[in-house]
């Protein structure tokens, strides 16, 4: 007989795996206008590390495309993100043509660099070198499919938002701008500064329950293991700001409730005029939780919160990408 501990245990691992988006909604069926789906693998680190890679409809490899990486969470998978975020990046990229990539970590996870990680390390832990791979992975993408070293963009939910901020601090040469979900700064790289400025675009709820809104420890549970501290989504945002030198600050703006029955808000607050045209956007999605607005309701809302329903952070985030690009190299 099974004993209760034993699906105990089953039971939270599940809610865990799916509150870090492992488990969601069956996905779309495919367009006929969709684009090309391939795996791929390169090795880093002396292990063999594999990616998923969508071609949009008339890719071309002479018409240099934007790159947009797009990292798992947790737990997670990237041939499963799409269908986790509601079955939209790779529709966008066939609508506003661009090549989006779906890495795979090790075992699920992310060195974003945060504590834990650095525990893992003094312990004589390997710590996998996801820095290392991702640079890696954007150079072989670049050299095999043409896309546009100027155009690079990375976006992620829960550990991979986390390993976006990661990339934008410590790979800023190579990333044009980056789009965090449900993550913010960690502490243990707060003083990362980076060489070039990086436009940012932060879209986290109020009421998070593994990702605390307003700073602390990132916990699985209410009382479970610290997975290391992190700053608040304002600290973030103006930490990012005075990166990029951005001189203005706007006005909160309240997006329209184009939902009511999703009992959540949205306001949006812009940083701009920064070097290079870089600039920053605080997205508050009050009463939102440890979700991606515009996907699904992976989870009932007592595990992870609410998902907002009032704009398509998918869409959001590739406009905001497609506005931006890295300064062209003097001649």
């Amino acid at each position: 007989m099974r004993s209760p501990y034993t699906w105990t245990w089953a039971v939270g691992l599940w809610m865990v795996l799916a509150s870090l988006g492992l488990i969601g909604a069956e996905t779309a069926e495919p367009d006929a206008a969709a684009g090309t789906d391939r795996t791929e693998t390169l090795t880093h680190d002396g292990q063999e590390r594999t990616y998923h890679l969508h071609l949009p409809p008339g890719f071309d490899k002479t018409k240099p495309m934007p790159l947009v990486l797009a990292l798992h969470g947790g737990g997670g998978q990237g041939k499963l993100f799409d269908r986790h975020t509601g079955s939209t990046f790779s529709s966008a990229a066939d609508k506003h043509g661009f090549v989006v990539v779906y890495p795979e970590g090790i075992q699920k996870q992310w060195n974003d660099g945060r504590e834990v990680h650095l525990q893992d390390q003094a312990d004589g832990k390997r710590v996998q070198d996801d820095l290392g791979f991702l640079s890696k992975l954007i150079d072989t993408i670049h050299a095999e499919f043409g896309t546009d070293p100027r155009r690079v963009y990375a976006t992620g939910i829960s550990n991979g938002g986390f390993m976006s901020v990661r990339l934008a601090l410590d790979l800023s040469e190579k990333i044009a701008a980056a789009a965090p979900v449900t993550a913010q700064l960690a502490d243990a790289v707060k003083d990362h500064t980076p060489k070039q400025p990086v436009s940012m675009l932060f879209i986290c709820g109020t009421e998070d329950p593994l990702v605390p809104y307003d700073g602390g420890d990132v916990r699985l549970f209410k009382f479970g293991r610290s997975r290391g501290k992190i700053l608040s989504v304002n600290d973030s945002v103006e930490r990012f700001a005075k990166y990029n030198g951005c001189a203005e600050e706007g006005k909160w703006q309240e997006l329209p409730d184009a939902d009511p029955s999703d009992e959540t808000r949205v306001k949006v607050k812009k940083y701009a005029q920064g070097k290079s045209g870089a600039e920053v956007v605080h997205v508050k999605v009050e009463g939102g939780g440890h979700t991606w607005p515009g996907g699904v309701q992976y989870l009932p809302e007592k595990i992870i919160g609410r998902v907002s329903k009032d704009f398509s952070a998918t869409e959001m985030i590739v406009d905001f990408f497609l506005k931006h690009a890295k300064a062209a190299e003097a001649p």
